[in-house]
């Protein structure tokens, strides 16, 4: 029996569009040639379904509307989006839970009763999310996820009938469109399959098909299919765009792939769209409402980076250098090794600011950065692993609470044959104590020892600031007391940061120290670390300390060895 889009439908659709994702990503990786043959479009798909699911999961806590369940599926495909693929499907989506969402508003959901037509909100969410992909992409290019896109909101405009109706509809020709990319896009005709995005696409629609009707379609075929035409004549002057456009054939490509989440106004955007579509090709800004994905293929990243900058204030910043030859790619905070070398062990780590990713890289890591409330998924730490192109990797979790999203992580890499050790890092400031003492140049095992041993050496404790009244083991604490933690335990309460975070180096220099480590969070109060660098010259003697700026959420980390 035909299933309505409730929010329950976009709970499971959610969940089967993963695991669908899941079983296609080798067959999408394999076939990803456009624009750049790197092979991780059905990574980028995965990862992206991942952090929509896992935002569903936690909107379903309460009880949600449909507008409200789709509207957390795009949010949270938003936020993770790797990617050209990734980012387009994720405004995609946000174009569903728009439509979805005035359609609520209005009382009516969009459907005619009276002709027993409960399609009509799909088809019109189909159609806007066809219509927003293609225009967050810079230059639109036929052959694409774009064209699939198109194909599968005209067949569901012409379709009457229920949601699963429409739904078979949209995939019926969503799939046909698919098969005919090898003749809409050379580089695709060349290499005999179909468009990558596209099948991406295809997959996610046949999840929600098999949601709403029960009937699971068949996976589509990745060569193409039929009696080939002509090879279609290469464009002498296209622009890149995975869903977009294509890389002249002649002359190399940018670079670098740069992403970044951004917090902006949309003026500003517009005026960023502008200066990175001058700055390189294969542009693609999503969202709104504030809060933006901007993707980009450039010479110069750095010149992006900046632009962001100006136009508001970008985080999760991922900067990919496209390697020598096609898929080896290192993000730019991988050490840099000799064109075509990996290097023989990398270590990959969590970091909660900006200021501790800048810290890690300087000292040889591949940093992952992660956002309070929004820790990096598995499937993405296992990325980071394997982009490195090591043989052997280290690594640090910096967070309790990550252990198990780790181990799953390196499952994962292990079974692509890396060899993985994960270093049982609680915080930021004990993954810094490992890097220090991380000598690529021995064996693996006796570095894993050492880098464990430096870990476990190094007690850690931090500021934090209540959100609420709430018990501890201190006692009990108001919304807005500072709250000074040893070893993820309350210690100390108290109104202001600076005597409380006196109090606990106080307490942790008690046991004994050599050296602590402070780092500032953007939080922090005007001179902390001035302070705490004086009072720890004038209490504790012969114990150095040294301070970075780590930007996290919080006010101040704290390390004592």
């Amino acid at each position: 029996m035909p299933h309505p889009l409730d929010a329950a439908a976009v709970r499971e659709w959610s969940a089967q569009a993963l695991d669908a994702l899941g079983r296609a990503r080798e067959t999408i990786d394999a076939i990803n040639v456009y624009p750049v043959a790197d092979a991780d479009t059905g990574t980028n798909l995965y990862l992206t379904a991942e952090s929509a699911a896992r935002a569903v999961e936690a909107a379903c806590a309460g009880e949600p509307t449909p507008a409200q369940a789709v509207r957390a599926m795009a949010h949270g495909a938003l936020i993770g989006a790797r990617g050209n693929s990734g980012t387009i499907l994720a405004q995609l989506l946000r174009g569903m839970a728009e439509e979805i969402a005035e359609a609520e508003n209005s009382g009516s959901g969009g459907q005619d009763e009276s002709a027993g037509d409960d399609g009509e909100p799909l088809r019109r969410a189909l159609a806007r999310a066809a219509t927003a992909a293609r225009a967050a992409v810079a230059h639109p290019v036929e052959g694409t996820v774009l064209t699939v896109a198109a194909a599968a909101a005209g067949a569901a405009a012409d379709t009457a009938g229920d949601c699963a109706a429409v739904a078979r509809a949209a995939w019926s020709a969503a799939r046909t469109a698919l098969e005919a990319t090898p003749g809409q896009l050379p580089a695709l005709s060349r290499a005999g399959v179909v468009d990558a995005g596209g099948y991406g696409l295809v997959t996610v629609l046949g999840a929600l098909v098999a949601v709403l009707s029960g009937e699971r379609p068949e996976a589509p075929s990745a060569e193409r299919t039929g009696t080939p035409g002509p090879t279609p004549p290469a464009d002498p002057s296209p622009d890149p765009a995975d869903g977009g456009c294509e890389a002249p054939k002649e002359r190399p490509g940018p670079a670098y792939e740069v992403v970044y989440l951004l917090e902006a106004g949309d003026d500003a955007v517009a005026a960023l769209r502008t200066r990175l579509d001058a700055l390189g090709d294969s542009l693609v800004v999503v969202g709104g409402d504030g809060l933006w994905n901007v993707h980009v293929h450039v010479d110069d990243a750095g010149a992006a980076v900046e632009a962001g900058i100006e136009a508001g204030r970008p985080f999760r910043i991922r900067v990919t250098h496209f390697g020598v030859q096609g898929g080896d790619r290192r993000t730019d905070r991988t050490p840099a090794h000799a064109p075509g070398r990996a290097a023989h062990r990398a270590v990959v780590a969590v970091v909660p600011g900006d200021g501790l990713a800048e810290l890690c890289a300087a000292a040889g890591a591949t940093t992952v950065t992660a956002r309070p409330g929004e820790p990096p998924a598995s499937g993405e730490l296992a990325q980071a692993l394997l982009r490195t192109g090591a043989p052997e990797a280290v690594l640090l979790p910096n967070d309790p609470e990550l252990r198990h999203t780790a181990a799953a992580a390196a499952e994962q890499a292990r079974a692509k044959g890396l060899r993985v050790a994960i270093i049982p890092t609680r915080s930021p400031v004990q993954g810094i104590a490992a890097l220090a003492v991380h000598e690529p140049g021995r064996r693996f095992d006796e570095d894993v020892v050492a880098m464990t041993s430096a870990a476990g050496a190094t007690r850690y404790g931090e500021l934090c600031v209540a959100e609420r009244q709430a018990w501890t083991t201190a006692g009990v604490c108001q919304a807005g007391d500072v709250l000074g933690l040893i070893e993820g335990d309350v210690a100390l309460i108290g109104a202001q940061a600076a005597d409380v975070a006196a109090a606990v180096l106080d307490r942790m220099l008690s046991a004994g120290g050599e050296l602590v480590t402070l780092v500032i969070g953007a939080g922090a109060p005007e001179g902390l670390a001035e302070y705490l660098e004086d009072h720890v010259r004038r209490n504790h003697l012969a114990v150095d300390t040294l301070v970075h700026e780590g930007r996290q959420s919080g006010p101040l980390l704290i390390g004592v060895e």
